[in-house]
């Protein structure tokens, strides 16, 4: 049934998210400003194999290390179902806007070269993700982006739009941007 919806839609967006709060900004952001009705959407999610991961800030080294296999077979399955779980919770504002949509989740070391591999091999038309503004390109500037999305602005095969996350708190109110009127102001020539 996802397929039959994903064929019939008019594009195919993927949100990439890391299950953090920029990540469900950038979905909000997305349902509010870009996805129209008849998008399906694709929120892909990268779960490391070796360190997590946050938006752009880099990686944390995981503590799921046990001598026992049943026990860190154990921590691993856990894990997979809080992501799956914390994908799921992301999806509600495309789900409450009537979006098709499926969450894609895949494992790799490397987040930001999957994350294009994967919006390639998907064949989206654009891909949509959060940044907090800084990661390994760190500077004063409020302008930079963080390492995943300024590799995925460069790397990925289709157009990419970096949401960026509010820094003060009556900014995590999303304000919806109206679009233009198709109709045109009609002026008395003689008044230019």
């Amino acid at each position: 049934m996802v397929e039959a919806m994903e064929k019939s839609s008019e594009r195919k967006v993927a949100i990439a998210v890391d299950l953090s709060d920029e990540s469900a900004y950038a979905v909000r952001w997305a349902v509010a400003n870009y996805l129209r009705p008849s998008d399906f959407v694709i929120l892909l999610h990268v779960q490391p194999t070796s360190a997590l991961y946050g938006a752009d800030w880099g990686a944390m080294e995981q503590s799921i290390e046990s001598k026992d296999e049943e026990t860190k077979r154990h921590l691993e399955k856990t894990f997979d179902s809080m992501t799956s779980n914390k994908a799921a919770e992301l999806a509600k504002p495309v789900l409450d806007a009537g979006n098709p949509y499926k969450v894609h989740i895949v494992k790799d070391h490397d987040m930001k070269e999957r994350i294009c591999l994967e919006v390639e091999r998907l064949g989206v038309n654009a891909v949509i993700m959060g940044s907090r503004g800084f990661g390994a390109i760190r500077k004063t500037e409020k302008g930079r982006l963080g390492s995943v999305s300024d590799y995925c602005l460069h790397h990925c095969d289709c157009p990419v739009v970096v949401v960026r996350y509010p820094d003060d708190e009556k900014d995590h109110l999303l304000d919806v941007v109206p679009e233009e009127s198709n109709e045109m102001e009609m002026c008395d020539v003689n008044q230019v």
